[in-house]
Order: structure tokens, then C-alpha cells, then sequence
């Protein structure tokens, strides 16, 4: 798992480069043609790079997107009016049968259909209109990290490309040297801080939610910790509940209109007596953690995740565990 989060960069270098002429052709098709709605079709790390390219497609498009349940389509057999909407599949495999068939429905139904997909001879690359590969290379370990990266940065393609903003895509290039440096963040402090610990809430916001969401994962997946992520904005409704004295937290503030909220929130949790791991920028005094960040807000979460990828490798093997030998967990998950 570290060497393969270590390595994202280098992959990441060749994504950026290797479809662009595919994600310009396809940027310009949906500007001429804008869809009628968009759904996403994901499941665990990849539902979260969903939810982070579905952010982006809202602030910088406008375009409404939901998360498919796709059990209406593999189970409920709804009838979906799929004709001129977009459907965005992200898989490392491609072999899961609950992302494959909505995708084949929804192109049936007259749907443009995009998978973003690793394996690009999978049964999902073949079902897709449109597909493109994340270019991550095999990736042996259980928990995703690389392939996770660049289903990041395919979301910040497809949504730059679709804009047409030379400036925001300039910024993805640069991406591979920005993660190099997040790959050597220093977080000691959260091993330090988590090594004995058997539960956290894990918070973010905005365009940092999606990031809470996938580090929440990695710390069931890597470290057996129960984790739970939750909203800034609803971390002080039922979860207030859980937070007594050492409670630990670990806290995203991400930059954006959401960092001041997240920060006083922090500091709102301190008081309370929790012990709070504030994951900030350098010029955030109140952090505990630096998150690195790239050219433009709309891009740290990709170099922020870096940066906790290797700390969830340490922290698991503080805690006595094999990262690379999740329990009970397969590679390859196939449902319906």
C-alpha cells in the first residue's frame, strides 16, 4: 500500500498527458450538447472520487448531479428516463456487476455513458460510449490508493475540459509534482495520536467531504479503527451526542468558503475536551497536521489524500497490523 501510494505521482504524470486529446473531444461534445442530468455509478473509494467530481461538476458547471442507487436498476428494474442524461462510472476493476449494468442501461436508454476506469479491457470499459483510462497501473494492495488519485484527477479532467478552463487544467498538470510533495508530509503526530485508539469521527466539508469519506474507509480498511465521516455542518446534530472527553477527531479544513467554519469548529471540539486533529493549511496556526495543497483550491483533496495515504500505512503498522492484509477483504468486490 505505501509503495503504490508513493507512486501515484509518476502515474498521475502520465494520465495527465496520455487522454487529453479524449477528454478535450468529450469536453466539447457535452458543451455542444449539454445532458438532461447526470448520475454517478460507484461503489466505496470510487463513490467517494465521485462525490469529489460531482462537487465539481456543481460549483464549476452548474449542472445538477446525483449518486445512482444501483440497486433501481439491478434489483428494482425502475424505469429510469435515461435519454440525453450523463452516466459517469469510476472503478479501479470494472467487474462489478452492480456499476456494469447501469451503465449498459442507461446507453440503451439513449444516455451518453462515461466510464473512468483502470482496467481498460474490464467488462465496465467495454459497456461505456465513452472510456477512459485512469492509467494508475496494477495495484496489488486491498486498499486503493493510486487508482483512488487518479479518479480524483479524472473528475478534475473531465470537469476542466468540459469548461474549457485553460487555467484550471494548467493547474492539473502540475499535479504530479505537488503530490511528490505531499508523499513526504510529515503527520507523526496522528500515528502518535491514534496509535491506541478504536474509534474516530473523521470531518470535512464543501469539496473536503469527500476526503473524510475516503480516510474514514482507509481507517476501517488499514487499521481496524470503527471511523465515521460527517459533514462540518452535521457533526453538531446527532454525532454531538458521541463527543466526550478524548474523543478523537480528525478534522479537514480544506481551503474555501468552508476553512473558517472547520477551523472554528475545531477549536468548538477542543473546548468540549476532544482530542482534535486539525488537518490545515501552513498559514492555519490553529492546525495540528499541514495539509499540502495544489495550484487552486479545487485540486487539494487530491494532494491532501496523498498525505494521509502514508500516514494510514504508519499508523496500521503501529498498530500492529499488515496494511496490504485488510481482514475479511478481496481486492475485487462483486455485487448486485
Amino acid at each position: 500500500m505505501l509503495k503504490e501510494a508513493r507512486s501515484a505521482a509518476d502515474y498521475v504524470a502520465v494520465q495527465v498527458t496520455r487522454e487529453r486529446e479524449r477528454y478535450a473531444e468529450l469536453g466539447k461534445q457535452l458543451r455542444a450538447t449539454p445532458p438532461s442530468g447526470i448520475v454517478t455509478v460507484a461503489r466505496g473509494s470510487s463513490d467517494h472520487a465521485a462525490g469529489y467530481c460531482a462537487y465539481l461538476t456543481m460549483a464549476r458547471l452548474g449542472h445538477i448531479v446525483a449518486s445512482l442507487p444501483m440497486s433501481l436498476v439491478t434489483l428494482n428494474r425502475a424505469p429510469l428516463m435515461t435519454k440525453n442524461a450523463l452516466a459517469i462510472a469510476i472503478s479501479q476493476s470494472g467487474q462489478s456487476p452492480d456499476v456494469v449494468e447501469p451503465i449498459r442501461y442507461f446507453r440503451a436508454g439513449g444516455a451518453t455513458t462515461l466510464a473512468l476506469v483502470n482496467d481498460a479491457t474490464s467488462p465496465l470499459a467495454a459497456a461505456a460510449e465513452w472510456s477512459i483510462p485512469l492509467h494508475a497501473g496494477v495495484e496489488t494492495s486491498v486498499a486503493a490508493t493510486k487508482s483512488f488519485i487518479a479518479s480524483l484527477v479524472a473528475g478534475a479532467l473531465l470537469t476542466g475540459h468540459w469548461q474549457d478552463d485553460a487555467a484550471f487544467l494548467h493547474g492539473i498538470d502540475s499535479l504530479p509534482d505537488a503530490l511528490r510533495l505531499a508523499a513526504d508530509s510529515d503527520w507523526s503526530a496522528a500515528v502518535g495520536a491514534l496509535a491506541a485508539t478504536d474509534r474516530i469521527m473523521v470531518v470535512g466539508r464543501g469539496i473536503g467531504f469527500p476526503l473524510a469519506l475516503e480516510a474514514a474507509l482507509k481507517c476501517k480498511e488499514t487499521c481496524a479503527i470503527q471511523a465515521e465521516a460527517f459533514s462540518g455542518a452535521e457533526i453538531k446534530h446527532g454525532p454531538m451526542a458521541l463527543i466526550d472527553e478524548g474523543y478523537p477527531l480528525l478534522m479537514f479544513a480544506t481551503r474555501g468558503p468552508t476553512q473558517a467554519g472547520m477551523v472554528q469548529l475545531a477549536d468548538e471540539m477542543r473546548h468540549r475536551g476532544a482530542k482534535v486533529l486539525l488537518a490545515a493549511p501552513a498559514d492555519i496556526p490553529q492546525r495540528d497536521l499541514t495539509l499540502p495543497v495544489a495550484t487552486t483550491p479545487d485540486l487539494d483533496p487530491i494532494v491532501a489524500i496523498q498525505a494521509f495515504y502514508v500516514m494510514a500505512a504508519q499508523l496500521s503498522a503501529a498498530r500492529g497490523m499488515d496494511a496490504d492484509k485488510p481482514r475479511h477483504l478481496n481486492k475485487v468486490t462483486k455485487t448486485n
